[in-house]
């Protein structure tokens, strides 16, 4: 007896369209495109959870900057005197700190002086 694959493959296809549902075009109707733009669509957000790591530590980067504009200190000389004077806090927690709490900021931005005496 022949075994047919009529209800498993139909199964895979309402997988795959449902999985698409919303794209432009053809590509939520045929399955063949369907399937392509499922395959693209993955690798895309792969690729997109690599890129957003990247993206914050820019934007940390550039509000501890702004931070420090005025301050007579620049970002690179800020970060080395963080690990010069073995203060541990990571750019995340600095930018968020530059951006809600200026005065902490204000305090480990003199900590970080070379005039300072700690």
């Amino acid at each position: 007896m022949r075994v047919k694959t009529g209800t498993v493959r139909h199964r895979q296809h309402q997988k795959i369209l449902a999985s698409t549902k919303g794209y432009r075009m053809s590509k939520h109707r045929l399955i063949k495109v369907a399937t392509e733009a499922a395959l693209h669509a993955g690798q895309y957000a792969y690729h997109g959870r690599r890129l957003r790591k990247r993206n914050f530590r820019t934007l940390w980067i550039q509000r501890i900057n702004a931070a420090l504009t005025g301050t007579g200190m620049s970002y690179s000389k800020f970060i080395n005197a963080l690990n010069t004077k073995q203060i541990i806090l990571d750019r995340k927690i600095l930018a968020d700190l530059a951006v809600s709490d200026e005065k902490t900021f204000k305090f480990i931005l003199a900590q970080c002086k070379p005039n300072s005496s700690t």
